[in-house]
């Protein structure tokens, strides 16, 4: 049975402001550079690639625009997700007392995610527009490299300090 979780305003600090209007700005790069580019880029292009980052699926150049509406839709449903801590899911029970810290570190984690996650939309829109133009798409092996550290290194860490924080409480 799941107890009532005190319903707290978290507010915001600088570092929440850098990284909502560093996400939009990436938003905003993606978007536009989109449509500066897009009567000038092929009718077909890579849409889809392989481990090693070579594209080994093709598209109609339409498919680009599916990358920054889904990337907008997700930032704007996280945002949303963000201005309700208390249902998110935690690892320790939340109290009146651990709420505020609670809460700051889980709405601050979610505005990571939210940024590397338009960080790579950005990254792989701005990459297919780039290799259409030049006809030599390749997201490289090391994309991969990184998107799968990152993706292991972020729960890692926040689990560590998750930690740290529940062992004041």
């Amino acid at each position: 049975m799941r107890t009532e979780r005190p319903k707290i305003s978290v507010p915001f600090e600088t570092m929440d402001v850098v990284i909502e209007m560093a996400s939009i700005a990436l938003l905003l790069l993606m978007w536009g550079h989109l449509i500066v580019e897009y009567f000038d880029l092929p009718e077909t292009i890579a849409s889809h690639f392989n481990a090693k980052g070579e594209p080994d699926g093709y598209s109609n150049k339409i498919f680009l625009w599916a990358l920054p509406i889904f990337a907008t839709a997700m930032y704007i449903g996280l945002f949303i997700l963000n201005r309700y801590p208390h249902l998110h899911n935690y690892m320790v029970n939340i109290t009146k007392e651990n709420a505020l810290v609670q809460y700051k570190f889980s709405t601050r984690l979610l505005r990571i995610v939210n940024f590397l996650c338009c960080l790579l939309f950005a990254y792989i829109n701005y990459k297919i527009i780039e290799g259409a133009k030049s006809q030599s798409t390749n997201l490289g092996l090391g994309f991969l490299i990184i998107v799968v550290t990152v993706s292991i290194m972020l729960p890692v860490i926040a689990l560590v300090y998750q930690k740290k924080l529940n062992k004041n409480y």
